[in-house]
């Protein structure tokens, strides 16, 4: 048995030794929004952003098995679309403004995936954890007062009360060529909440990203 293993392990490590690792560039879009136990749920709309970074893909057992990591920058958010409604009481009866906010909110993230990759032929599967770190925020408002628009400038750049970290995982699949060119559809999903448990950022306390991600890879080392 002891001598099976070593013969065992030793096949293995011939395997790796000869399998040439790969370099390469990606990067496609991303289609986001929030999930978890949001406030008025309806408010949130999908958004277009976009993902861009490098991998590197190591054989484990050549043309099957492989672990992939990545250095992502992501752009992840939504849209958003409040009506809040101000009344005041006259002596002829109730009158008031009506304002509507509508925005953008961009979430700018560098994400570290770790993959296990499936190849089968041309198709292959992946998935693992991801941990993200938030660079920057953009959130771009609208203002309308009954229906015109009175301030399209309101833009807030701060991170306080959102988490500078965000543990999730990723899972997805795809097609390679013989080349390596490669197009690849996956989800990728937080553990953690948006914010932190400050009274700022109240409205996201059970908010996670949650977002499919489409992207091409082209391979520079193989």
């Amino acid at each position: 048995m002891k001598k099976l293993f070593i013969l065992a392990a030793a096949v293995v490590a011939s395997y790796t030794a000869q399998a040439q690792s790969t370099f390469g560039l990606k990067g496609g879009l991303n289609y986001s929004n929030l999930s978890g136990d949001l406030k008025e749920e309806s408010r949130f709309n999908n958004k277009i952003g976009f993902n861009a970074g490098i991998y590197f893909n190591a054989p484990i057992v050549p043309g099957f098995f492989s672990i992939q990591p990545e250095v992502l920058y992501s752009n992840k958010g939504y849209k958003y679309d409040d009506k809040v409604t101000n009344t005041i009481q006259t002596p002829i009866g109730t009158a008031g403004d009506e304002y509507r906010y509508e925005g953008t909110a961009n979430f700018n993230y560098i994400d570290v995936p770790v993959l296990a990759k499936i190849q089968a032929g041309g198709l292959f599967f992946e998935a693992g954890p991801q941990v993200s770190y938030l660079v920057g925020v953009n959130d771009k408002t609208k203002t309308y007062r009954n229906g015109e628009l009175v301030d399209r400038n309101i833009s807030e750049k701060s991170k306080e009360g959102y988490s500078d970290f965000e543990v999730g995982y990723a899972a997805g699949i795809g097609y390679a060529t013989k080349g390596g060119i490669s197009l690849g559809l996956r989800y990728n999903g937080a553990f953690t909440d948006l914010a932190e448990d400050s009274p700022a950022r109240g409205d996201f306390k059970d908010a996670r990203h949650s977002l499919f991600q489409l992207s091409l890879g082209f391979p520079i080392s193989r």
